[in-house]
């Protein structure tokens, strides 16, 4: 742990006021510690601050296309990882998963046809379908001994004839759950019985926390499951390069690649050449640092979950997989628990965007002399709110 914390500078505090930050100008001027958008505050890996310095002083940049380095680089991080065999046509590069989002409901069925996802979720999955003109489904998980797991039964009985596509996040974004093989299994199944295509966000996948889970990419489970699977991953989550927008489909079925290639035409941009840059710099160099962020983010964990648990009103199931935490605040009563924690000096991501009222979103990607500062402000909002 030492040695991450001072090799890679886990622990320090950097100063992102005045950098244009979504994450810290929402709370521009105020006492407030931002905990909500899912951007680490940690440095990127030096390889890739160094990669960016050199080609910035090369001072041309023109239109790109991803280096053939980096897409043998993700063919192979993929086969090693999952045993899971990549064809280099099966991957679209995109300057976002949002992006990605939205083009894959405009890729699938037509207008009015129905898109099918859970809640709680990362809130785009809400957005998307009726971007494409498309109606929004949405079935509940069920917490069940601290897990959030999904109720088979009740998800298929939320299909309709006019079901054309599911939005699955695996690893779970806001839960934190790494979905098991065969709860991936049950999905793939009752989607093909009804030839429903699926959408799977697995861009936490480099964020396993938990040595006995591993994450399974729903295309990797078969030809047929493949056959109907758009996979979206990135970089950005694991190296810390939201900001640098690029981000990656797999579409193995020539039939649907060339339907989300027809969605894309004159409205989804180039990756730039920085985001390229990075993610090669990071595929290539950047598993140290990935490992030491992994430790640092466990313990970060662990410290957020003792210090929640222990105080009344509020429960945090066990992350598995992120660096987010998903706060149930129902118990106390709040009407508005994110507007109530701002008050106490924590900025967090309100439940309601997610599908969930009476939940808060938590990101614990952060220094950790930080998070133990925002720990004691939320043990002030929940005994303030318990004690009322």
């Amino acid at each position: 742990m030492k040695r991450a914390e001072h090799k890679h500078g886990f622990d320090r505090i950097i100063n992102r006021v005045n950098t244009a930050s979504l994450k810290w100008d929402r709370y521009k001027n105020r006492d407030i510690i931002p905990l909500w958008v899912a951007d680490m505050d940690f440095k990127s890996p030096q390889c890739v601050v160094d990669a960016l310095k050199r080609r910035a002083e090369h001072g041309v940049f023109g239109y790109t296309h991803a280096p053939e380095e980096l897409t043998e680089q993700i063919m192979t991080r993929l086969a090693q990882k999952y045993n899971w065999t990549v064809e280099s046509e099966w991957i679209i590069w995109l300057p976002g998963l949002v992006t990605g989002l939205n083009i894959a409901c405009r890729a699938v069925g037509k207008e009015r046809d129905d898109v099918l996802t859970v809640v709680p979720i990362y809130p785009p999955f809400l957005s998307a379908p009726g971007n494409s003109g498309r109606n929004l489904l949405t079935v509940p998980l069920v917490k069940s001994n601290n897990r959030w797991i999904f109720d088979f039964e009740e998800f298929e009985k939320a299909i309709t004839q006019n079901t054309v596509l599911f939005m699955l996040c695996n690893p779970h974004n806001p839960t934190g759950r790494v979905y098991s093989r065969d709860e991936i299994l049950t999905l793939a199944g009752i989607c093909d019985k009804h030839n429903i295509f699926i959408c799977s966000d697995e861009i936490h996948n480099d964020l396993i926390l938990e040595a006995d889970k591993h994450h399974i990419p729903t295309a990797a489970l078969g030809p047929e499951i493949a056959r109907r699977t758009i996979t979206f991953m990135a970089p950005s989550k694991t190296f810390n390069l939201p900001g640098l927008g690029c981000s990656f489909a797999i579409i193995s079925n020539p039939d649907l690649r060339a339907q989300f290639h027809r969605a894309m035409q004159g409205i989804v941009p180039f990756v730039n050449v920085f985001g390229y840059t990075a993610a090669l710099a990071a595929y290539r160099n950047g598993e140290e640092w990935h490992r030491n962020l992994l430790t640092y983010l466990a313990d970060n964990r662990d410290l957020m979950a003792d210090r929640i648990n222990k105080l009344p009103g509020i429960n945090v199931n066990h992350v598995e997989a992120t660096y987010l935490a998903w706060l149930d605040l129902t118990a106390t009563g709040l009407d508005d628990p994110a507007a109530h924690f701002e008050r106490f000096g924590v900025g967090l991501s309100d439940g309601k965007e997610f599908g969930a009222p009476g939940f808060l979103r938590l990101n614990f990607g952060c220094p950790r002399p930080l998070l133990k500062k925002a720990l004691r402000r939320i043990e002030q909002a929940v005994l303030n709110a318990v004690n009322k």
